[in-house]
């Protein structure tokens, strides 16, 4: 293992933004991370967790210490329940199971990144979350200085959230153990989705739409598609309770931006909490698709995706980011929360 020095960060973002690492590894086997960990505990400096890139901002004065970049691969499959490598890509494992006839990721298809990150945000689109297939994950708890199995329910997952992302320094992820099931039924559950399949719809035509829906929402990443150099969605939906959901309802009747209190998208939860939907609030808000800054905006497909146009700066896009979120609370009185992670520099 190599520890490199002043590595470019900007290019292993699908925001190409931001500066350099002072100090680089990359590593392949369990030992190569055992060995960067105890470096940066020798050394004294801070670490950071680099996956896929796809759901992080670096800072333009870059990371001032170790970045670590996961890149082991490989897979055991035992009939439907499968351990999967942290560095395995995302979408080549969905890929995979869909064409098994292994159900239970299907609608999380098209999402960039690598399997280790999956359970630290619990990835969720279109009805289905990684949580509800995961048995456990396998990663070095950087306290006791050993490697763990942690089972599902002691992950503490929930929206878009888990312990490993709570507590983002105790833990790297380095293996996730999933149940799928064989032979099952696609999960149809978002309206969106449900009513873009054809009849009878098959694993594969469930992927196969879902990559259409995020296409067209520039939420696949393409090289030849500007609106894709992106964190995807930077805002999480709000999880409200009954009174804040009825003050944007309020809100919404007064401003006259719907006429009835069901135009409001809103989305009960198992725990009696609503989700807003956040790309709803931004439009209502005044922000509109398609609107930039300098070298950065807003995308013109979506209005949860801040996008970058080439030689801007994390600064602006951060200040964008302030700038939406302070129009959202003035005109709905709900606060959105960041989805990507930012390095701290």
């Amino acid at each position: 293992m190599e520890i490199r020095e002043n590595v470019a960060l900007a290019p292993r973002t699908t925001l190409k933004l931001g500066g350099a690492a002072k100090r680089f590894a990359e590593v392949v086997t369990d030992d190569d991370l055992v060995h960067a960990l105890a470096w940066a505990r020798c050394e004294n400096v801070r670490v950071g967790i680099l996956g896929g890139g796809s759901n992080l901002v670096v800072p333009d004065e870059g990371f001032d210490g170790l970045v670590i970049a996961i890149a082991t691969r490989g897979m055991i499959r035992d009939g439907a329940r499968w351990t999967v490598r942290a560095g395995e890509p995302w979408d080549e494992l969905v890929a995979e199971t869909v064409a098994r006839g292994l159900a239970g990721i299907e609608c999380l298809s098209g999402i960039p990144g690598l399997v280790g990150a999956t359970p630290i945000q619990n990835v969720g689109a279109y009805g289905q979350e990684v949580s509800s297939t995961i048995v456990e994950v396998r990663a070095f708890d950087r306290a006791r200085e050993t490697f763990v199995t942690i089972p599902a329910a002691d992950c503490a997952f929930a929206y878009r959230d888990s312990r490993f992302k709570r507590d983002p320094d105790a833990f790297v992820v380095t293996d996730v153990t999933f149940s799928f099931t064989a032979g099952g039924a696609p999960t149809l559950a978002y309206a969106e989705l449900a009513k873009s399949v054809p009849a009878g719809a098959t694993l594969g035509d469930v992927r196969d739409t879902v990559i259409r829906l995020r296409r067209a929402k520039a939420m696949v990443v393409d090289p030849n598609d500007p609106n894709t150099q992106s964190a995807g969605s930077f805002f999480t939906n709000p999880i409200v309770g009954a009174a804040a959901r009825d003050e944007v309802i309020a809100r919404a009747l007064a401003r006259g931006t719907v006429k009835s209190a069901s135009e409001v998208p809103t989305f009960p939860q198992q725990d009696g909490r609503i989700k807003l939907a956040a790309g709803w609030l931004i439009e209502r808000a005044g922000i509109e698709k398609g609107m930039r800054r300098g070298s950065v905006g807003i995308s013109d497909r979506h209005a949860l995706a801040l996008v970058h146009a080439g030689g801007g700066t994390t600064r602006a896009l951060l200040a964008l980011a302030d700038e939406v979120a302070a129009r959202v609370r003035d005109v709905w009185g709900v606060t959105l929360e960041r989805e990507p992670v930012l390095f701290k520099s």
